[in-house]
């Protein structure tokens, strides 16, 4: 694969997470959040993005959301749960992605706000018909993404070098 290919990068938010006492960490799924993710993961489906590797935060809430999520999809990607994800800047998430193998075209980054809206909005350089304001009205709530494209290796992505192409959250 050329590293001048197009690239797509999911940035998929945990669904709404309960507050039980424990840390912040170990925060589980509310009702909700088990009834969202899955939802998100058919409107995944629904994008006919192929993904080649699923980088997922080690909260439980992230893994929780991923393996709802994930059933919905028509193929399982390899899935890296990696701590650096958790209470990530965009800045350090931008860091990890320049670490993906170029052969690694289409990623999801199951993560946490204000990281996935953040990230976001750094890299959005462009967007395609109305995803910005829809973003721009809904915000990033729980169980939304963003679907971003960019050319070149992953080395090269940084802030304003993609465009949003694609933007859901759940009608709540």
């Amino acid at each position: 694969m050329s590293v001048a290919e197009s690239r797509r990068i999911v940035l998929f938010r945990h669904a709404k997470a309960d507050w039980p006492q424990v840390t912040d960490h170990e925060r589980p799924l509310a009702e909700r959040g088990r009834a969202d993710a899955p939802v998100a993961g058919r409107k995944l489906t629904d994008t006919g993005l192929v993904f080649d590797l699923a980088l997922c935060s080690t909260a439980t809430r992230t893994r929780e959301t991923w393996k709802l999520a994930v059933h919905e999809l028509p193929h399982r990607p390899k899935t890296v749960y990696e701590e650096r994800i958790y209470e990530a800047s965009p800045g350090e998430l931008i860091t990890l992605l320049n670490e993906t193998p170029d052969d690694v075209r289409t990623i999801i980054l199951i993560g946490h706000n204000p990281g996935m809206q953040g990230l976001t909005e750094v890299l959005c350089g462009a967007a395609e018909e109305d995803a910005r304001e829809r973003m721009s009205r809904r915000g990033f709530p729980t169980a939304a993404f963003a679907v971003l494209s960019f050319d070149g290796p992953w080395k090269s992505l940084e802030p304003a070098t993609a465009t949003l192409t694609d933007y859901w959250a759940p009608s709540k």
